[in-house]
């Protein structure tokens, strides 16, 4: 068996190499192709078809999360891997040598599957309200491992207005140390830094080539490491990230026809989810619509064909043509024009918002909330603000840390639809140019059965 490096740098596109010499050279001793990806392309949907070799359709993954409609309720980022159907590539490549061992290193859905070396973000929640960082891993004493060498996982600089670079740099050097101990046949590695700035500055910002250059030092740290150690090394992205200029309030406008239903609160308007007849889980460029009685499914749809900034409407057998005709997708999928993305606002009045709203919460949010990586540019003093918000959790009050802004307008790139410039779009660098397939492009689908290849050779 040939030990495999797989890097996934997040946002690196064919048009950003010439920012990124690590990755080039890499390029340049192997071979590239641009990714195929898949609809939507978000995190979760992509690494689970990366991972499977299906659709979403097969595997299930429809987006970052989806409508639970025994629940009645809306949950994204949830963890476990039993949600993704069917076998994965290590389970693969055990079956075929039995000494076959992966280490899965922040790519999603990372708990409770059946990589022999995991590790994922999973803060401590105290009754108390606070969110503590921390990591966990499998076994158990690989995070006491990684703490006690890097220290506690930085989870505030993996998500939120604080991310940058540093909890790439911790992804980065615990996966070294991984390579190093543990020496896995297959080892998957997530650094997400660049990402974060192409939603935040936009594709075309001129801060964006030292981002490049940032990531593409950390990972050509890990390329160095793994070739000297006679590894094989892909690295390869998820999706391509696009100029946007506003968002689609989607579900203000299901709102407004008279079909989705609050409930008002003390902490806000909250979205009713099961008593809605329609609502939307909005992903980037993608929107689940969820209709609850399957007669008012083309009216929705004619309502949403009508919104400034959407471009496809897909139901029945447009979702089956496009991986998508699973139970937890909604009964109508739309995708956003390449300029454009949906906000999962959902209130109508911005001093009726739900009190997550201006918060930090991937959990509670009814959908992907981008303008999480920004300040409340009308707080005057927001780092004071902060400070005073953990040291009044720290000595036993809650407080809440509402510092994130509600203007739509902040966020410059996005993603989830397929770019149209496939140079703009996700792209596979391998330095074993005879695993690539001929021609320009691989698909998201074949790059199960490639990495397999990487590993045990042709078949």
């Amino acid at each position: 068996m040939q030990p495999t490096l797989v890097l996934n740098v997040v946002g690196m596109a064919r048009a950003l190499l010439a920012h990124a010499p690590a990755l080039s050279a890499l390029a340049a001793r192997g071979g590239v192709r641009d990714l195929a990806t898949i609809t939507p392309a978000v995190t979760c949907s992509v690494q689970s078809t990366l991972l499977t070799g299906e659709l979403p359709s097969r595997h299930g993954i429809v987006g970052n999360g989806w409508y639970f409609r025994d629940l009645a309720e809306v949950w994204l980022w949830r963890q476990s891997n039993h949600l993704v159907q069917g076998p994965k590539v290590w389970d693969i490549a055990k079956a075929r040598n039995a000494a076959f061992t992966s280490a899965n290193m922040f790519w999603w859905y990372n708990m409770y599957s059946s990589a022999d070396l995991s590790v994922t973000p999973r803060p401590q929640y105290p009754a108390d309200g606070r969110k503590l960082p921390d990591a966990y891993s499998w076994p158990p004493s690989l995070r006491d491992e990684l703490t006690d060498k890097f220290g506690i996982f930085p989870l505030f600089k993996f998500w939120g207005p604080a991310a940058d670079i540093q909890c790439s740099q911790w992804i980065a050097r615990a996966s070294a140390f991984v390579l190093q101990k543990y020496s896995p046949t297959l080892t998957f590695v997530y650094l997400p830094h660049l990402d974060y700035d192409l939603q935040k500055l936009g594709p075309n910002h001129p801060r964006i080539p030292a981002s490049v250059a940032a990531v593409d030092a950390l990972a050509g740290e890990l390329i160095e490491q793994a070739e000297r150690a006679g590894m094989a090394v892909v690295a390869l992205s998820e999706y391509g990230i696009t100029e946007v200029s506003g968002a689609v309030m989607i579900n203000q406008a299901l709102r407004r026809a008279g079909l989705l239903v609050v409930r008002p609160e003390k902490m806000g308007e909250q979205l009713d989810a099961g008593a809605s007849e329609a609502f939307a889980v909005v992903d980037h460029q993608v929107a689940h619509v969820y209709v609850k009685r399957p007669e008012r499914v083309a009216e929705v749809a004619a309502l949403l064909r009508g919104l400034d900034g959407v471009e496809r409407v897909w139901l029945g057998d447009e979702k089956r043509t496009h991986g998508l005709d699973h139970e937890r997708a909604g009964d109508i999928v739309v995708v956003s024009r390449a300029d454009r993305w949906f906000a999962y606002y959902f209130w109508l009045d911005d001093d009726k918002a739900p009190d997550y709203a201006r918060t930090v919460d991937i959990h509670r949010k009814p959908g992907y909330d981008p303008v999480e990586l920004f300040l409340d540019p009308q707080l005057s003093a927001p780092k004071l603000k902060i400070g005073m918000t953990l040291l009044k959790r720290k000595i036993g009050f809650r407080s809440l840390l509402n510092v994130i802004p509600l203007d739509t307008s902040l966020v410059k790139g996005s993603h989830g639809r397929v770019t149209d410039d496939p140079a703009a779009g996700p792209l596979f660098i391998s330095n074993r140019p005879d695993t690539l397939p001929a021609g320009s492009q691989l698909a998201a689908t074949d790059v199960r059965d490639v990495l397999l290849q990487h590993v045990f050779g042709a078949a």
